[in-house]
């Protein structure tokens, strides 16, 4: 159990007091153990049940599919600098020929329609005579699934954008605004690929089906610029914008757009800044940490009830080459090694009793994540990275998480925290230096924070 003393400071008098904060039991109590958040009631507390803790040791098996997720291959035409796949093997492309045995094997390990489909890259679109068969016969055969798909946006024709529109695609375009530059070549900077990009967002945004991922990393920290760019690109001041995490160390080039020890408190002015003007509101990651965090809060989640960030450690979430491979998630291939030492090949859907995620660690199986004040918010970054690759992750997702955390202390209570006490880094103690406690009218209570029950 890790316990944290966090300083807050009340922005009309200045005058600060002390809040009490359990990471594993979700309380938040003040100085005499009284609760400061309206805790709902018990029923919402007893329907959690805890979640598989997955390890090497203790790997978590695979059941039909609630979300598949499906891997055409590794190959892209654009080679961004943070890529998680930049340096991954490739194994053998599947082609149109391995569609068909594809489809006729479904039903011997999907025993109910999932309820999402995403199709995965590389680039996705490079795989188009792979992709619309492929998409039209899992269509044909669940009719009411959703279909989600990444794409860089480079490849896309008015004939595509039709068919993707047809095929009730939702659509994520990784772009990272006025920061591309930094991240690789930029489609936008093509009159005939903006032209299509634009088509896509009028097809889909008015369905709610389109966003543009956008990561944050050292040199483009600013997410109210990055909104900024999107509404002036779309003319649309409600552009929808997703991802909005910073960045994972998969490699170095990673490591080399991670925030430096100098810049941590920085970041966090600057992000924290842009929550409470409401300057960033369309990113709904935001939001949506955020609610969750509160209704942590609400509802006491328990620590064991917390899954992995990405959630590819539920059983029900699966990543699929078209030969039934099964893999770690859809950003490895069959052919690659995890850093603990084991194959991202995990088992394939002929045998899916067999399949073991011993690729991966929860965050549980890390001391120093129940250590640390954000776990419930952080999630543990990305399950499967270690050594100093994983460190620098989880420095990233500090500062990330640090700034939902204070919003959503601030919601609930109206006090600003400006420092935690704890089992804890010393340089993670102070949280905004220099920050400006002023402000009034926080934005987070303009977020709509429901209640959530599971």
């Amino acid at each position: 159990m890790a316990k944290f003393v966090v300083t807050v400071v009340d922005p009309k008098s200045g005058s600060e007091s002390k809040l009490f904060y359990d990471n594993v039991e979700s309380t938040l109590t003040d100085e005499t153990g009284l609760s400061v958040v309206q805790v709902m009631s018990e029923s919402i507390m007893a329907a959690r049940s805890p979640v598989a803790r997955t390890s090497k040791s203790t790997p978590v098996g695979k059941t039909s599919p609630r979300v598949l997720k499906i891997s055409l291959g590794l190959s892209c035409n654009y080679e961004c600098e943070y890529c998680s796949q930049r340096f991954v093997p490739r194994s053998h492309e599947t082609n149109p020929d391995d569609i068909q045995s594809f489809i006729d094997g479904l039903d011997s390990w999907i025993k109910a329609p999932p309820e999402k489909v995403e199709f995965w890259g590389g680039e996705p679109l490079v795989y188009i005579k792979t992709l619309r068969p492929l998409a039209e016969a899992i269509r044909a055969k669940y009719p009411l699934t959703q279909f989600t798909m990444i794409t860089n946006g480079s490849v896309l024709t008015p004939e595509i954008n039709e068919w993707i529109e047809k095929m009730e695609f939702s659509i994520g375009l990784s772009h990272d605004g006025p920061g591309q530059a930094v991240r690789g070549p930029d489609p936008l900077a093509d009159a005939d690929k903006k032209a299509a990009i634009l088509d896509l967002y009028a097809r889909l945004a008015p369905k709610g089906k389109m966003s543009f991922n956008t990561m944050m990393n050292r040199n483009n920290p600013s997410r109210a610029a990055v909104q900024q760019f999107f509404v002036e690109l779309t003319g649309d001041r409600f552009v929808r914008i997703g991802e909005g995490g910073i960045v994972d160390a998969y490699d170095e080039g990673g490591v080399a757009n991670s925030l430096k020890p100098q810049e941590f408190a920085a970041y966090r002015n600057l992000a924290f800044t842009e929550i409470r003007s409401g300057s960033a509101r369309n990113f709904g990651v935001l939001a949506e940490k955020i609610m969750s965090f509160v209704n942590s809060l609400r509802t006491r989640r328990p620590i064991n009830t917390v899954g992995q960030r990405c959630s590819m450690d539920k059983p029900d979430i699966l990543a699929v080459d078209l030969r039934g491979n099964v893999l770690t998630c859809q950003n490895v291939s069959a052919v690659g090694m995890a850093p603990n030492g084991e194959s991202h090949l995990i088992g394939t859907v002929h045998d899916l009793g067999m399949v073991k995620l011993n690729t991966a660690t929860h965050f549980a199986h890390r001391d120093e994540c129940l250590s640390c004040p954000v776990v419930q918010i952080c999630q543990g970054a990305c399950m499967f990275l270690e050594g100093r690759l994983w460190e620098t992750t989880c420095n990233n997702a500090y500062s990330d998480a640090i700034p939902i955390f204070a919003a959503g202390i601030e919601f609930l209570t109206g006090l600003f925290p400006i420092h935690i006490e704890g089992q804890l880094r010393e340089d993670r103690k102070e949280l905004f230096r220099h920050a400006n406690t002023q402000q009034q009218s926080p934005a987070p209570k303009s977020f709509p924070i429901p209640v959530v029950s599971a």
